[in-house]
């Protein structure tokens, strides 16, 4: 049974989510004292976080920035709020998805089983197609055939992915190269990409990321 642990301040909302998710066969944590919530959420071992922004004492994008640091656990942003600048600042931060709120309870769902789905059970294996993404070993993996990523090549691949047929801008890109340490310029990332596309066409994939003149790039 996947475990979700639910960062609501609003109590009456946090016990919809947390019936909506027994009600589906997940188990549902729930933060009460949230001047500890980080280590409260790293505590849980939980297999996905839902995350409001607005929550006492640290807003959700701070302490999903100082989670980041310490865990790779998928998050959700779940918030009132609809400012782009918002959901821009979340994703940076290192959110897998967002929503607003009131939300659709089926769409929640499909989100969350989205999210699980593409962590496949385990924070360091995602799957693209028919491709294992070893993250913690740098590796894409296809039946017998392994091919090592660079950490530059893995962060921007992981990126891409998370944001899966959606157009990811070179800034997206650079901003999540700085906030993993990595610090290189326009010329590297476009080195990068293109390293890339060769070791996907590799394993058969050579339209697997698309650039879109004047916007940025699309895992398709």
């Amino acid at each position: 049974m996947k475990k979700i642990m639910i960062v609501e301040d609003d109590r009456e909302v946090r016990e919809e989510m947390r019936s909506l998710l027994e009600n589906s066969g997940y188990e549902a944590l729930v933060v009460e004292n949230f001047e500890n919530c980080l280590d409260t959420i790293i505590a849980s071992n939980s297999d996905l976080v839902l995350l409001d922004i607005n929550i006492p004492y640290l807003n959700g994008e701070e302490l999903l920035k100082q989670l980041r640091k310490e865990s790779s656990v998928p998050v959700i942003m779940v918030t009132s709020k609809v400012s782009e600048t918002d959901e821009a600042l979340s994703i940076s931060y290192g959110a897998d998805d967002y929503i607003t709120k009131p939300y659709n309870p089926n769409i929640l769902l499909l989100r969350i089983g989205a999210v699980l789905k593409r962590y496949n059970g385990d924070l360091n294996l995602l799957t693209y197609r028919d491709l294992k993404i070893n993250i913690s070993k740098g590796l894409i993996e296809k039946e017998d055939k392994k091919i090592i990523l660079t950490k530059n090549e893995m962060i921007i691949f992981c990126y891409l992915l998370n944001h899966q047929n959606t157009i990811v801008t070179r800034d997206e890109l650079m901003t999540d190269l700085w906030n993993n340490d990595e610090f290189i310029n326009d010329n590297a990332l476009t080195v990068n990409i293109s390293r890339l596309r060769s070791k996907l066409k590799s394993v058969g994939y050579s339209d697997a990321i698309e650039t879109r003149k004047g916007q940025g790039y699309i895992l398709l």
